[in-house]
């Protein structure tokens, strides 16, 4: 085998940015940007949590998240309720026509699993996912 000049880092970073190619180009014929569905299923995932704290979640500035919602809103796929325990703040629910707007999300999450551990056998399934479950805790703890 070929020796690779990809450190572990550069490698999870690639992988990550072609699934989310690949995720934005199947999501390109339905009606939402790729950060108007990462909103839904952080909200989906989240549901009642204050619109600050789905920010930090994402990694995005409130300002940014603001917006998204204020779109995701308006097309009436989510609604802001004021928190009782801080007037200032809002939190975030997820209206019934989120619904199919997130399967679909999930159909083309679950084709671009199938693609991208196309020839692994369902041992090197379960290895590389105990494995990446492994990775994720070592830097939780870290």
């Amino acid at each position: 085998m070929k020796k690779s000049n990809d450190s572990f880092g550069f490698l999870v970073n690639d992988i990550a940015r072609l699934m989310k190619q690949s995720f934005y180009a199947n999501l390109e014929h339905g009606n939402l940007t790729l950060a108007q569905s990462r909103a839904l299923i952080f909200i989906s995932r989240n549901e009642g949590v204050r619109q600050v704290d789905i920010a930090d979640m994402m990694e995005i500035k409130p300002i940014t998240l603001a917006r998204l919602i204020d779109q995701l809103s308006d097309v009436g796929l989510v609604e802001r309720r004021q928190d009782p325990n801080d007037r200032r703040a809002y939190r975030l629910f997820l209206t019934n026509e989120a619904a199919p707007h997130l399967e679909k999300i999930a159909e083309y999450g679950e084709s671009l699993r199938v693609s991208a551990l196309a020839g692994l056998s369902p041992e090197e399934e379960a290895q590389l996912m105990a494995a990446l479950f492994k990775v994720r805790l070592n830097l939780i703890n870290n």
